[in-house]
């Protein structure tokens, strides 16, 4: 079997590992081929390119929504389609999920979508919601499976009509054991790090917000990591609210295992989410984690064992966590420790990279029937 992977971004996040871990195990531990689809140059295209995977570039495929690049999007995916001629189509991030399952419509493919969190979530826009709703539902027609990777994602598209109980399946994200999980930290103060994207999607607000409030006298130190288009006016806000000397913007980092095992508590402080890798990665590294109780974190985080679970947007609450932590080091290290032995037991990429080729045989099983 011939699998075509399709994403928008090139630029690493947790879709991106998540679709790399995919791809390599399927290059290394199966008989299956696959190739990479994706709308621009960068560290995901490169380490596809790495593990001899093909990689096509289609410029045309933006990640906003653009009605003439869409078209194009859309007329160039068939085109590489029909040339390299796959048995199904795997598709990630929102765009590419539209134009891949027309794409795939077009060319008799059978399209799976992994929604990697909901754009018509709570927490997302109601602008938003309204233009990707009723599309979602349109394109679930042409979708032989949607994989959630929370069971709130799968219970949220049922309960909004995107597919139906056959299609749609829950596989938690999933990482591989591979990086070291302890260190030795400086004792002489806290650190902590929050990994996600500059954008909508992530309150690196409220964050900022409760840092803030802690002043003055915290000896706390942030790392942020992460690029995109909310860096300079996240920036520009940590120095309206005068926290520079307590944070630190990183930008795009690929030493994420060694700063997580050289940090003390993991934040992500969000609007929506999916199933967050970051956060699988932060518990590998046995941080105790903060997070906004959206979409399904709770999943992966249990308040008051392996973390906090914040609501959103609540920066006095993010900051009596954020203080509770920092005061006692014997609970930092024991949600530390919760947290990964929940990692080793539910979270190791083995369980969901074997759920995923099972929905690719089972697709390609109807397809000759």
């Amino acid at each position: 079997m011939k699998i075509a992977y399709i994403i928008t971004r090139s630029d690493w996040g947790g879709a991106q590992a998540h679709l790399y871990d995919i791809m390599k195990f399927i290059k290394s531990h199966t008989r299956h081929e696959c190739c990479l689809i994706i709308g621009e140059q960068g560290l995901l295209a490169d380490k596809t390119r790495q593990i001899d995977i093909p990689v096509t570039i289609v410029s045309n495929l933006v990640q906003p929504i653009d009605p003439f690049k869409d078209v194009a999007a859309i007329k160039d995916t068939v085109a590489i389609l029909k040339k390299i001629k796959p048995d199904i189509i795997h598709l990630h991030s929102s765009k590419a999920g539209i134009v891949g399952r027309i794409a795939g419509r077009l060319t008799g493919i059978p399209a799976i979508f992994t929604a990697h969190g909901w754009a018509f979530t709570e927490g997302v826009s109601v602008s938003r919601q309204r233009i990707f709703l009723p599309i979602e539902r349109f394109m679930a027609r042409y979708t032989s499976k949607i994989i959630c990777v929370s069971e709130y994602d799968r219970h949220i598209a049922l309960e909004k009509n995107v597919g139906d109980p056959n299609k749609l399946i829950a596989i938690h994200n999933g990482i591989p054991d591979a990086y070291p999980h302890q260190s030795v930290k400086d004792a002489s103060k806290i650190k902590c790090i929050m990994v996600a994207r500059f954008s909508t999607q992530k309150d690196y607000g409220t964050l900022l917000q409760a840092v803030h409030k802690m002043l003055p006298g915290s000896d706390l130190k942030f790392d942020l990591v992460g690029q995109g288009e909310l860096l300079e006016s996240t920036k520009q806000l940590a120095s309206q609210l005068n926290v520079n000397e307590m944070v630190s913007f990183l930008g795009p980092r690929r030493d994420v295992p060694d700063l997580l095992v050289k940090s003390d508590i993991f934040l992500l402080i969000s609007n929506y989410e999916g199933f967050p890798i970051s956060i699988l990665e932060a518990m590998r590294a046995s941080l105790p984690v903060i997070a906004s109780d959206v979409g399904g974190v709770k999943e992966a985080v249990i308040d008051g064992v392996t973390g906090f679970l914040i609501p959103r947007g609540d920066s006095e609450k993010l900051k009596s966590k954020l203080e509770l932590l920092t005061g006692n080091p014997q609970l930092r290290m024991n949600m530390g420790m919760a947290g990964r032995e929940r990692y080793l037991k539910y979270f190791t990429d083995t369980t969901m990279l074997k759920k995923t080729v099972a929905v690719y045989e089972s697709v390609e099983e109807n397809i000759y029937l």
